[in-house]
């Protein structure tokens, strides 16, 4: 979750939303991003989209078997739905999304009975450092 939250301060750096993910498989990185949501002009290029695209290419492959994907911030519809579309085994989640996340708080995408693939869920891995960082964030667009 370390290496998430460096990629969410690079995205806070070019003032995105900070989010990190990081994908992992047997204890290697191999996909890595943050949020380029306004750098891009793309709706969809959040953290986590943008991660499971550079694992697909590393490894070779769309089915992200055995990977692990570690997000400072609960994911959202599209990116839970992403997730499971690649097969990831499970999703460690920073800090939760009470207004958007799909991974539990609004929806719970990822654990579907009635879709092809079901993801483990861990929550909190240093959800201080990630809730704070959300909060931080967005206390500053408020002042400005």
């Amino acid at each position: 979750m370390r290496e998430a939250l460096a990629e969410a301060n690079k995205a806070l750096e070019l003032k995105e939303v900070p989010v990190g993910a990081i994908i992992e498989k047997d204890g290697l990185i191999v996909g890595r991003a943050h949020n380029l949501i306004e750098s891009l002009k793309d709706p969809t290029a959040h953290a986590e989209v943008l991660a499971i695209r550079q694992a697909a290419q590393n490894l070779g492959g769309w089915r992200l078997l055995d990977c692990n994907i570690y997000v400072t911030t609960e994911p959202c519809s599209m990116c839970a739905g992403a997730i499971v579309l690649s097969r990831i085994k499970k999703l460690f989640i920073g800090t939760k999304n009470p207004k958007a996340g799909a991974c539990g708080s609004v929806f719970n995408i990822v654990q579907e009975k009635r879709l092809n693939h079901f993801v483990e869920i861990e929550e909190g891995l240093l959800q201080k450092e990630c809730e704070q960082m959300m909060k931080s964030f967005f206390k500053q667009l408020q002042i400005k």
